[in-house]
């Protein structure tokens, strides 16, 4: 496991040492339409064809992921070819975005990928309602179908994980994302003040490079607020107007027209003496945006910014909180896909006999891709909470069964026999279309009467799609996950000291004669249960934090490793569980960025800016901080300030550690970088100058305060 940390794209793809996607929805339905580009006449007319091949595909991908309880988002599915594919994953599968150069570089990095690194665009999704889905015109047919599958569980995780509720001021509601046209129209102001003779292009350009230095410094556990979501006319607090009015969009010169400017200068001065700040605030973008200002090279002095910076910096913030949730939930949300994707295209051979090698071979591509893969961590994990569900449901069923405790369980259980008896019936297990009549033998939650009378009737072919005569209940009988082949030894491995933990609390509600009446009432739903609940209170922090336990740490061999200062090289560090997590979570907290606030607007009583860099043992790229600094600087206007703790080893002491073969020690200090608008300087600072911004652990506080109640 390494330390350092993957770049995520903005929005869902997915890439493997040759390929890489994005995700996408439905045809035919009210869910959504295979489309395609406009294009000239010859490559449209191929790329219906593909859309027209796809449509079914699309269709009964929706249907079965209803039927396996996901609830996606509508999703368009958009046929489109190589250097289109490129455009989408460089504007982070948009079609629109503001000019910058920026995106230029992105594209030319996608490219070489694709020409000299091995990388093919499988597709790309976007979180919006409805979804967008871009498909690769070169995709074969296997890879198609798996793409849609994997597209239908990201809007499913996009729909329905609270994280992307954030912003749009609440939980996750399908009537509120409208992502692109928020960048549509961000897209054009930007293009306005760009094309605005009075305005120079380069400077409008290089204010959006100021602003992206602090894209990441927003408070992503916050829901996002704009501006006037906190002021009232009056000299008093109106919330209900301030968020009509936030809702409404306006521009700095609307705003102006209608509101008086004595009213704005008096709740600035309110609110800078009130709050400068009262607390840490992590939101350094939101202010900036309240209390910066220009640093105007001519005058040597700090002035007001304009209408357009203000408007710009508003624009980056409210995109930098839109794409935070994907950066938070990464290894989450594409586990989540790959998960249902495999569970479609494998379990419920979705994709068919001629198909199947080439989706092994694009899946086995994905999930063995190097790094910090986020599919096969995911897909694990995800595996993983289901496995311990349903593991902690069967046994707390037989350590109720009469003269069965957790002291004897070992002796007196024979799981090869638990095992066989939690098998699913003939009956749902080879569905086809000779054996419709046996489904009358399960349990009627399982079976849905009016798709198994279709199917008798011949209109459902059973062959292609026996899903479609279950219900949730009984595709969760029909793939339950203990018994199958990869996970079989998992009930197996139950520690005397989780037998303990469970026998200790179960509550004495039911008894049963023996193991196979008390089996006969296992909930087979629950590990799936449990994974919708996991999948919409979860970021990736918590998520690892939860899951990543010990057993799983063991069983799927991980480790820390770092580099050595006394050879020069890289070596295992550790296999213990608290060293293993803690270096893995580094890399998902505050997206693996240090985590910077404000700490004082008036420090010095010069109205410099005082930011401190809350400290987990993970120093700052020194290097990139002052540059940043620069950057803070144009959008303070006056001296901007960082207090951070290093450490550093004396070369002494790395010479002493050499020759008796061991690390040297580093020594925690504290140091301040300043930048004035003309240099930086660094000095050393007191440790008690420090003290608070030093954490003895990971911060783990990364939920809403009402999330907590």
């Amino acid at each position: 496991m390494s330390d350092t940390t993957e770049n995520t794209p903005a929005n869902d793809t997915e890439r493997t040492d040759e390929s890489a996607g994005v995700d996408g929805n439905e045809s035919g339905t009210d869910h959504g339409n295979v489309n395609t580009n406009l294009s000239p006449n010859a490559d449209r007319f191929r790329k219906q064809a593909i859309a027209s091949e796809l449509r079914e595909p699309v269709t009964e991908a929706r249907n079965l992921a209803e039927k396996l309880g996901l609830e996606p988002y509508p999703v368009n599915y958009w046929i489109i070819d190589y250097d289109e594919m490129n455009e989408l994953i460089a504007y982070g599968g948009f079609q629109s975005r503001y000019p910058h150069w920026r995106w230029g570089m992105q594209y030319d990095r996608q490219q070489k990928q694709g020409q000299y690194g091995g990388g093919k665009a499988f597709e790309i999704v976007n979180n919006d309602n409805p979804a967008h889905a871009f498909l690769q015109e070169s995709n074969a047919l296997a890879d198609q179908k798996a793409v849609i599958t994997h597209v239908e569980a990201h809007s499913d995780f996009f729909a329905n994980n609270e994280w992307f509720g954030l912003f749009t001021n609440g939980r996750a509601d399908q009537t509120q994302v409208n992502a692109a046209a928020m960048l549509e129209r961000h897209a054009r102001a930007i293009d306005e003040y760009m094309s605005d003779p009075e305005i120079d292009r380069a400077d409008v350009e290089k204010w959006i490079d100021h602003c992206l230095s602090l894209e990441d410094n927003i408070d992503q556990h916050r829901v996002f607020e704009r501006r006037y979501d906190v002021d009232g006319p009056n000299g008093e607090i109106d919330d209900d107007l301030a968020q009509k009015v936030g809702e409404l969009d306006l521009s700095e010169e609307i705003k102006g027209e209608v509101f008086d400017e004595e009213w704005l200068e008096k709740l600035e001065e309110t609110d800078r003496a009130a709050t400068f700040p009262e607390h840490p605030q992590k939101d350094v973008l939101a202010f900036v945006r309240e209390h910066g200002k220009q640093y105007d090279e001519e005058t040597d002095r700090a002035v007001e910014m304009t209408e357009w910076q203000r408007d710009v910096l508003d624009m980056m913030r409210a995109e930098g909180y839109y794409f935070a949730a994907q950066k938070m939930t990464k290894v989450m949300n594409e586990g989540w896909a790959a998960y249902w994707e495999s569970t479609m295209m494998t379990d419920e051979g979705f994709a068919g006999d001629d198909e199947f090698l080439n989706y092994a071979d694009h899946m086995a591509k994905v999930l063995a891709s190097g790094g910090l893969n986020p599919y096969s961590l995911g897909m694990e994990l995800w595996e993983y909470v289901e496995n311990t569900t349903n593991r902690r449901e069967v046994i707390e069923r037989i350590l109720r069964v009469e003269g069965i405790t957790w002291h004897n369980f070992a002796d007196v259980v024979d799981v090869d026999d638990v095992l066989e008896s939690l098998e699913p019936p003939d009956a749902i297990d080879e569905i086809a279309s000779e054996t419709l009549e046996s489904l009358a033998e399960v349990p009627s939650e399982w079976v849905d009467h009016d798709a198994l009378e279709a199917a008798r009737a011949g209109e459902i072919d059973v062959e292609r799609y026996p899903w479609k005569v279950l219900r949730y209940e009984g595709l969760a009988r029909r793939h339950y996950s203990l018994v199958k082949r990869q996970h079989r030894g998992f009930l197996s491995r139950i520690t005397q000291n989780e037998l303990e933990r469970i026998g200790r609390y179960l509550f004495d509600d039911a008894r049963y004669a023996s193991v196979d009446e008390a089996l006969a009432d296992v909930e087979f739903t629950a590990g799936w249960d449990r994974m919708y609940d996991v999948r919409e209170s979860h970021n990736d922090v918590t998520f690892l934090d939860e899951f990543l336990t010990r057993e799983f740490i063991t069983e799927n061999d991980y480790f820390t490793y770092e580099h050595s200062r006394a050879t020069g090289q890289f070596h295992v560090a550790s296999d213990a569980t608290s060293d293993v997590k803690k270096k893995l979570l580094l890399q998902f907290t505050n997206f693996g960025k240090p985590t910077i606030a404000v700490y004082d607007g008036n420090y010095n009583n010069a109205n410099e800016l005082l930011l401190g860099h809350q400290y987990n043992g993970v120093v700052l790229d020194i290097g990139q901080a002052r540059e940043t600094l620069k950057r803070t600087f144009e959008l303070w206007g006056r001296p901007v300030n960082l207090l951070t703790i290093v450490k550093e080893i004396d070369e002494h002491d790395v010479e002493v550690a050499k020759r008796r073969n061991r690390e040297p020690e580093a020594e925690e200090r504290g140091k301040l970088i300043r930048y004035d608008g003309e240099s930086v300087t660094t000095e050393d600072v007191p440790w008690e100058d420090v003290e608070h911004l030093a954490a003895e652990d990971v911060d783990y506080d990364t939920k809403p305060d009402e999330w907590l109640a």
